[in-house]
């Protein structure tokens, strides 16, 4: 059984509450099965979720573990650049 070793998933989403949230996971480029459905504890996210937010779960390397990856705001983005 050959299996996966590393991993870009593309990320978002659904709907949370204080503990869990559920979202849509599709795979890098996107295959015929559609997106997958998970539900993840808040907690894993490094940053601020809300319904929408869009988020990358990667997995580099055989021997690491993979690691879930914000993307960032484009509007806070912008006000960063503009306090500068």
């Amino acid at each position: 059984m050959n299996m996966l070793t590393t991993f870009i998933l593309v990320g978002m989403v659904d709907s949370h509450d204080g503990y869990f949230a559920t979202v849509e996971l599709n795979t890098t480029p996107a295959s015929n099965g559609g997106p997958a459905t998970a539900v993840m504890p808040v907690n894993a996210f490094p940053c601020e979720i809300y319904e929408g937010k869009v988020f990358y779960v990667v997995k580099l390397h055989e021997d690491q573990d993979a690691v879930i990856v914000c993307q960032k705001d484009a509007e806070k983005t912008r006000e960063e650049d503009e306090s500068r």
